[in-house]
């Protein structure tokens, strides 16, 4: 199972490291970029060092010819006649395309789509928030190892939280 993402012409270095670092959250395998705006992001620096290290973030002109051949090309976008993300299976090997902030997929790259799929909200999300939302979802419907428990919130949380549930919370009761 594969998944990559491409990001057609990204805005800003803040949100291409949000993207990396939710590439890094959901298990991305890596994450492509086109456009000369996003070259100013290989020098911005958040907290997702580590997780650059381990996911290429690579500058393609081309982000078609970044599709492995076993992959499904599924352009995010806001377009009519796509498909709304609650209603959408996801490929097993998948490379998510997204379009510009401030722009979108041309009719080309959306005619080559395997499938084309939006998050219906009012109003549009941020790229970061997109990629979010859609890997969650793909998560969420299966496709990927789900981690849980205790552990795997010890490792990922903030250094500073330790709260806890407390042991007389019932779950059931809520609602």
């Amino acid at each position: 199972m594969t998944v990559q993402i491409g990001l057609t012409n990204p805005k800003s270095p803040s949100n291409i490291g949000a993207v990396m670092r939710a590439a890094g959250c959901y298990q991305a395998d890596a994450v492509f970029y086109s456009g000369e705006r996003a070259v100013r992001a290989m020098k911005y620096h958040t907290d997702t060092q580590n997780v650059a290290a381990s996911i290429p973030l690579r500058h393609e002109a081309d982000l078609l010819s970044a599709i492995p051949a076993d992959a499904k090309l599924v352009c995010v976008e806001l377009v009519e006649g796509a498909t709304p993300l609650p209603h959408f299976d996801h490929p097993e090997h998948a490379f998510y395309l997204f379009g510009p902030e401030d722009g979108s997929l041309s009719q080309a790259v959306i005619d080559r789509a395997d499938a084309v799929v939006y998050i219906p909200t009012v109003g549009c999300m941020n790229l970061a928030a997109t990629v979010n939302v859609l890997l969650y979802d793909r998560l969420a419907k299966g496709h990927g190892q789900v981690q849980a428990g205790d552990a795997l919130i010890r490792q990922s949380r903030d250094t500073n939280n330790r709260a806890r549930v407390p042991a007389s919370a019932d779950p059931a009761q809520i609602g």
